[in-house]
């Protein structure tokens, strides 16, 4: 028994959520009393390859083909399968990231396994994986036991910490074939050189309460200091302040970074179901009832027009 864990790589760089997602798959493995393993798709991988050895990987499962240089589910989809099937994995895991939330469920699928996504806990627990995810827009904690195996799990990007250990890290060249149903012509990146809210570690997230779109000068003055991504609410979105790639919440992103900045931000429940579980969180809003208070942990009641400046000055010094 093993636990196999996809590793995305966009543009030769090893996604951050993907080498969370491993570290925490080298607890299970050893938990299980069994090794971890990697596996990768696309074209270009031998950083990558040497990636997954550093963080403990037993075997690298590799499906290298200009066919996959970008994402084509049924070829990275079948590259899974056979990894899985040749280590004899118990437990498959993914990071939640929008790849990972399209590949995992076509692995369940094929498999015909349990699917457990978005998770922010695993345990194990008398030989059986344990987790717990968030449900009904973060209200409410589920919490699962798999009883039948192997079992495809994703994981919340910046819930689980990534740390080095390395391992053997045997390489398997795996010759897959397929047939795909539509292919990539085009890729048009968003945001530009911005840093993704999915992937950031601190977050400055703005909302109605900044008044006007030339307000979120302050937003990106503030982020650019503590070098942080900027986030929107959907309702600055929809009004077309910020672009939709900047969205938190339940019709945006899903993040979980060590601080969130909430300004402006009232806290609606659809706001909170993307970032409830951001480790720390600072509100900034000039209503002391607002229901964002009630998650925060630290706030404060003022002017967000007059705070942010004087932060960022703070901070600056």
């Amino acid at each position: 028994m093993s636990v196999l864990v996809y590793i995305e790589v966009r543009d030769g760089v090893v996604k951050k959520a993907s080498l969370e997602a491993f570290s925490i798959g080298r607890k299970i493995a050893g938990e299980l009393g069994g090794n971890v393993n990697a596996v990768l798709a696309g074209s270009g991988l031998d950083s990558a390859v040497e990636k997954a050895k550093a963080y403990g990987a037993s075997k690298v499962f590799v499906a290298e083909s200009g066919d996959m240089a970008s994402y084509v589910p049924e070829g990275y989809m079948k590259t899974v399968v056979e990894a899985a099937s040749q280590s004899d994995a118990k437990v498959v895991l993914a990071a939640a990231t929008s790849q990972g939330r399209d590949l995992a469920p076509r692995l369940a699928a094929k498999m015909g396994v349990m699917f457990m996504p978005d998770v922010t806990s695993i345990e194990v627990e008398g030989g059986e994986v344990k987790i717990s995810r968030p449900v009904y827009a973060g209200k409410v904690y589920m919490n699962l036991k798999a009883k039948v195996y192997p079992v495809v799990i994703t994981t919340r990007p910046n819930t689980f910490d990534a740390v080095e250990e390395a391992g053997a890290g045997e390489k398997v060249a795996l010759d897959i074939s397929f047939e795909a149903k539509a292919k990539v012509i085009e890729v048009k990146a968003t945001g530009g050189d911005r840093l993704d809210v999915t992937e950031a570690d601190v977050i400055v997230a703005g909302g109605r309460g900044l008044k006007e779109p030339e307000n979120f000068k302050l937003i990106e003055d503030l982020a650019g200091t503590l070098g942080a991504a900027i986030g929107a609410t959907r309702a600055v979105v929809d009004a077309g302040w910020r672009p939709h790639s900047e969205q938190v919440g339940q019709t945006g992103k899903t993040v979980g970074p060590t601080l969130y900045f909430a300004v402006g931000i009232s806290g609606a429940v659809q706001h909170l179901a993307g970032m409830r579980t951001s480790k720390t969180i600072v509100a900034i809003n000039k209503d002391a009832d607002a229901p964002i208070f009630k998650v925060a942990d630290y706030g404060l009641v003022g002017d967000a027009l007059e705070i942010l400046p004087a932060l960022n000055e703070a901070l600056k010094k």
